[in-house]
C-alpha cells in the first residue's frame, strides 16, 4: 500500500482517540474505545470524556469508578491511568517488569532495607489487608510494622507494583489528594516471565486499536517495555496485524479494519485537558504536537499543559479565567476556526463551572514562563 502521510496519520489517531466527533457511548465503552486515559490529575480524565463523548455527565465517570467497571491505577509509562476494568490485569501483567523495574531499583526503594525478594513476598499479604478500601496512611502503617526501620521506600515501590486500583475518594473529580486503595481482584503477583509475554501481544493489540498506526518504537515508548520485547509480542501476533511503511519507511503496525479517515477529513477545534494521551502516545509526538509547540506545552518537569487543538494539531494552550478561557496560540489559526473554538469554550466553562471552575489552577505558575503569544479570552458567558 502506499505509505500513509503524517496528516493521514493524525486523522487516524483523532478517530480512534473520538476527537473526530463526539461519540454517542457509554462511559465505560468510551474508556475501552481510546484504550487510557491519563489521570496524573483528577480532572484530567473527565475533560477528556468532555472533549470525546456527547452529552457527557461527569457524573456517569464517577458512577463507572465508583463501581470499578472502570479502573484506576500506576499502568502505561508507570502514570496514573483509567482503563476498563476487563482491561486492566492483561495491561498490569504486560508492565509488570516496567513497573518492578522503574521501583525496585530505583535508591528510593533501596533506603527501606529489604530486598526484592522480601518485598514481592509482602505482597499476598498486602492484598489481603487491602481486601477492602484503606488509605495511604493505613497501608503504610501495615508496611511500617514489617518493615520497621525504613518503611517508606518499600511502600512507595509496592503501591506502584502491586496490583491495587485508587478508591475514589469524593471531591469534585472522584480523587482528592490522599490516595486510598484497595486489592485489584487477585490475591498474586505474577512474577514468571511467560505470563509477562503472554499478556504482551495483547496489549500491544489493544494500543494500535486506540492509537495506531504505529511503530515498535511507539508501543516501547508508550509503555515503557524495550523494543525487543515488543517485536516478540509483534511477532506473536502473526498476520493478525497490518504491516507496511509509514511516511519516514519505517515499519507501522496496525489492526485490520481500524478506521484509517481520509487525510482531508475536517477536525474540529478541541480544548484538551491536561496530560491529554493523545499527545504522549507516541515516541513521534509530531503526529499532533508539532516540534515547534511541544516545548512550550511540555514544560521541563514532565508538566503537559491543557492545549488547543486546530485542524488535529495543537497551537497553543489554555486556561480558565474569570471572564472565560484564555486561549495562547503559537501557530496561526484560521479565522474561520474561531467560532467553532468560541463554541468549545463557551461549553468548557458551563462543563467545569458544575465542579471546579479551575480545575489546573495549580500549574498556573507555567504561564509566567511563556513566551508571548496571540492571547485571546473568549467562551464569555
Amino acid at each position: 500500500m502506499t505509505p500513509p502521510s503524517p496528516r493521514a496519520l493524525n486523522r487516524a489517531t483523532l478517530a480512534r482517540q473520538l476527537l473526530l466527533e463526539r461519540a454517542d457511548l457509554t462511559v465505560p465503552e468510551a474508556v475501552r474505545r481510546v484504550v487510557a486515559l491519563q489521570a496524573q490529575h483528577p480532572a484530567s480524565p473527565y475533560v477528556a470524556l468532555w472533549n470525546r463523548v456527547a452529552r457527557f455527565d461527569p457524573a456517569d465517570l464517577d458512577a463507572a469508578l465508583a463501581d470499578r467497571v472502570v479502573v484506576k491505577a500506576s499502568l502505561l509509562r508507570i502514570a496514573l491511568h483509567l482503563v476498563h476494568a476487563e482491561d486492566y490485569e492483561t495491561v498490569h501483567t504486560a508492565m509488570q517488569p516496567s513497573l518492578r523495574a522503574a521501583r525496585l531499583h530505583d535508591p528510593r526503594f533501596a533506603v527501606s532495607g529489604i530486598s526484592i525478594d522480601e518485598a514481592h513476598a509482602l505482597v499476598p499479604y498486602l492484598l489481603a489487608y487491602a481486601a477492602g478500601p484503606r488509605t495511604g496512611a493505613e497501608l503504610e502503617a501495615w508496611v511500617d510494622a514489617r518493615v520497621p526501620e525504613t518503611p517508606r521506600g518499600a511502600w512507595w515501590a509496592l503501591r506502584t507494583f502491586a496490583p491495587l486500583h485508587h478508591v475514589p475518594t469524593g471531591g469534585p473529580w472522584s480523587f482528592g489528594t490522599s490516595a486510598s486503595y484497595v486489592a485489584a481482584g487477585t490475591d498474586a503477583l505474577p512474577r514468571v516471565t511467560t505470563a509477562f509475554d503472554d499478556a504482551l501481544p495483547t496489549l500491544v493489540r489493544r494500543y494500535l486499536e486506540g492509537f495506531g498506526p504505529a511503530s515498535v518504537a511507539d508501543v516501547s515508548q508508550v509503555a515503557m517495555i524495550p523494543r525487543a520485547r515488543v517485536r516478540a509480542a509483534v511477532k506473536t501476533l502473526g498476520d493478525t496485524v497490518d504491516r507496511f511503511a509509514g511516511p519516514d519507511g519505517a515499519e507501522l503496525l496496525d489492526v485490520p479494519g481500524a478506521p484509517r479517515p481520509d487525510e482531508d477529513v475536517p477536525a474540529p477545534p478541541r480544548l484538551l485537558g491536561m496530560w491529554d494521551e493523545t499527545l504522549l502516545a507516541y515516541a513521534d509526538r509530531s503526529r499532533v504536537v508539532p516540534p515547534d509547540v511541544r516545548p512550550l506545552v511540555t514544560r521541563s518537569n514532565g508538566d503537559v499543559l491543557p492545549t488547543v487543538l486546530v485542524d488535529g494539531y495543537v497551537v497553543g494552550v489554555w486556561r480558565p479565567v474569570a471572564e472565560g478561557v484564555e486561549v495562547t496560540t503559537y501557530r496561526s489559526v484560521p479565522d474561520e476556526a474561531w467560532p467553532a473554538l468560541e463554541a468549545e469554550a463557551r461549553s468548557l466553562v458551563a462543563f467545569l463551572a458544575g465542579r471546579d471552575p479551575a480545575p489546573f489552577a495549580r500549574y498556573g505558575h507555567w504561564w509566567a514562563k511563556l513566551p508571548a503569544g496571540d492571547v485571546r479570552t473568549i467562551g464569555a458567558a
